[in-house]
């Protein structure tokens, strides 16, 4: 990132980055890293795709998708593994919704991040955007630690088990 484009970026997540709550998430393992740093890769991202495609609300795309995981492992302790990936979105909103006055676009976008795995598509292209941020930094991190060829499999199986039962 160019100076000013980190200022730019710095200028839109900066009070994200500075609440106590959110700073949790550095204690957090998250793909062989911390959950804080896994969402602020995929905020990053989020941020340089939309500002290359004028139209879009690269504001609201990158604070949702540096919120997209806010949630910490205590909160979701006593779920398996399935409900965890279907429960978080909800619960990041509902722990975003805390401390910011959400659009129905950082809404949706957080919600339907993980899609295809909780079957709610994005509704906007911004959420689009945080969906496949989410999916790229994710098997970047995957590939770090070893697990990305099962993880690939699998969403390349999703993928297509949701396109042939459409």
């Amino acid at each position: 990132m160019s100076k000013n484009t980190k200022i730019d970026f710095n200028s839109v997540v900066n009070d994200i980055l500075d609440n106590k709550e959110f700073k949790k998430l550095n204690k957090e393992v998250h793909h062989g890293i911390s959950r804080y740093d896994h969402s602020v890769k995929v905020a990053k991202k989020t941020y340089n795709f939309c500002k290359n495609f004028k139209k879009l609300d690269y504001i609201g795309a990158t604070r949702a998708a540096l919120l997209h995981d806010f949630f910490t492992n205590k909160e979701m302790e006593d779920l398996n593994a399935i409900k965890r990936y279907k429960t978080h979105p909800s619960l990041a909103v509902k722990n975003s919704s805390k401390y910011y006055n959400l659009s129905d676009m950082e809404k949706d976008a957080i919600l339907s991040h993980m899609f295809p795995w909780n079957l709610k598509a994005p509704k906007y292209k911004e959420s689009w955007v945080v969906t496949l941020a989410d999916k790229i930094v994710s098997i970047k991190e995957g590939y770090s630690t070893k697990f990305v060829l099962p993880i690939s499999i699998f969403i390349l199986f999703l993928f297509n088990v949701i396109i042939v039962s459409r």
